[in-house]
């Protein structure tokens, strides 16, 4: 008989999920699951959950899994932790708005007893992998190069596997995953992108000369990005997480990593159906027809009995 399988445990750093893990620890005891968290996230857990914590070394290469609690921001950083050895990832939505997770904490111990039957599907997901000063980072949704001081502009040449493509004069340029492109990619004016597309998107926020409009390549094309403003320093941000600075002349190669994650999906129609209408309450134009298909069935049911009430 092999080892018993190990499920890894990423928690939010401030929201309360005492009720998820004792939800996830008994299913573990019924099912023979060990259960892991990292030793930095000990202070996080519950004394009344009694969950095994190990040095990130073993984590990464013991666990079979992980169980996200959190937003989607937790959910990311689950994904950073196991770059190196993909594993299936399960968000539970302690956040807000909630792209990337899908299960709500209620739902939480029907979703556990339905994995071991297969009810599940597994997406994968790309991220960007960018270099600097030989140091390397990942972003499953954006990497965003912007000014160093408030109110500043950046000034970037581009190049595309090694030829030069043009230059920059904008806020921001944003470089992001198909995941990514409904966030900051998005707001700028930037396409959504389907999440089976390998592509890479490069959008300028605000541009005043040079290139104006996104440009999408390939996952098989290295970017090269030269900070061409004299005496001026750019940042990079990593979904979102101040990284590193580009000092003036230097250069940073990016590149779509496909398939660098894996996230579980118990629902993928019902997921996609509710990232709809969030993009819909976002921005994106839908008719109220159109909207009201994709609510949940009983809230489209609720609407119709008080739309009788009314009229009647």
């Amino acid at each position: 008989m092999g080892p018993s399988p190990s499920i890894g445990v990423v928690v939010h750093p401030t929201k309360v999920v005492e009720g998820s893990l004792r939800t996830l620890h008994e299913w573990a005891e019924r099912r023979g699951v060990r259960l892991l968290a990292r030793d930095d996230e000990a202070g996080r857990l519950p004394p009344s959950v009694p969950i095994e914590t190990v040095p990130d070394e073993a984590f990464l290469a013991r666990v079979d899994a992980l169980v996200s609690l959190g937003g989607d921001g937790t959910m990311l950083g689950a994904m950073r932790l196991v770059l190196a050895r993909p594993v299936p990832v399960l968000g539970v939505n302690y956040g807000n708005v909630g792209f990337l997770v899908e299960v709500n904490p209620a739902d939480l111990g029907h979703v556990l007893d339905r994995l071991p039957d297969g009810e599940f599907v597994v997406e994968p997901y790309a991220c960007v992998e960018v270099e600097a000063d030989g140091a390397v980072a990942t972003a499953f949704n954006d990497v965003v190069l912007g000014a160093a001081e408030a109110g500043g502009s950046v000034e970037l040449d581009l190049e595309v596997e090694g030829v030069q493509f043009g230059y920059y004069r904008c806020d921001a340029l944003v470089l992001s995953t198909p995941t990514g492109s409904t966030a900051y990619n998005y707001a700028a004016g930037g396409p959504v992108i389907s999440p089976s597309a390998d592509v890479l998107a490069m959008t300028p926020v605000a541009p005043m000369t040079g290139i104006s409009h996104s440009i999408v390549l390939p996952a098989t094309d290295t970017v090269g990005i030269r900070n061409a403003a004299p005496g001026r320093e750019a940042v990079l941000r990593v979904d979102g997480n101040a990284w590193a600075a580009l000092r003036p002349s230097a250069s940073i190669a990016a590149r779509l990593r496909p398939e660098a994650g894996q996230v579980v999906r118990i629902d993928p129609a019902g997921h996609a159906r509710r990232s709809r209408l969030k993009l819909s309450l976002l921005d994106l134009p839908l008719r109220p027809g159109q909207i009201a298909e994709l609510l949940p069935d009983e809230v489209r049911d609720e609407v119709r009995r008080l739309r009788g009430r009314l009229e009647g």
